[in-house]
């Protein structure tokens, strides 16, 4: 797990358009919000993404970009921004690797098999790259407005 204060892992995911995003391309311009989330459609990632891209025009006023990160692939992201007219951008994780750097990788028990599951967290991060706020295993209701305040305060 990561905790404030630390460097945010530089990672290159592509987008749900297929466009590769370099983390580091923010770095000295804009602070970002990275929430992860499980998967693509399912209710709650659903009222998490229209909740962040309804606020996004006041997280760019304040100097901050919105990205969420999932194991789903480009073409499942990119129907689900368009279903639900997204604005913030999706990346694609279908691997895991940024997954597993930011800790938001766990092992829960279902059914008795174990599975290795993607807990929904965000982190805010500055526009130096030092992870601020790390919030880990988030409810999606109000969360949106919850960040924003932090975001207020860099």
């Amino acid at each position: 797990m990561l905790h404030a204060g630390q460097p945010a892992p530089q990672f290159t995911l592509p987008d749900a358009d297929m466009e590769l995003f370099d983390f580091a391309s923010l770095r000295g311009k804009q602070h970002a919000v990275l929430f992860f989330y499980p998967k693509d459609g399912t209710p709650y990632c659903t009222l998490e993404a229209i909740d962040f891209s309804d606020h996004e025009s006041e997280f760019n006023r304040h100097g901050c970009a919105v990205i969420g990160i999932s194991r789903d692939d480009c073409l499942a992201h990119a129907d689900f921004r368009d279903k639900h007219g997204l604005s913030v951008r999706l990346l694609s994780d279908e691997d895991g690797e940024v997954c597993r750097k930011y800790g938001v990788m766990h092992y829960r028990e279902h059914d008795g098999h174990k599975k290795l599951c993607l807990i929904r967290s965000t982190f805010i991060i500055d526009k130096h790259g030092v992870v601020r706020h790390a919030l880990y295993d988030v409810s999606p209701k109000g969360h949106a407005a919850e960040v924003f305040q932090l975001i207020k305060q860099l």
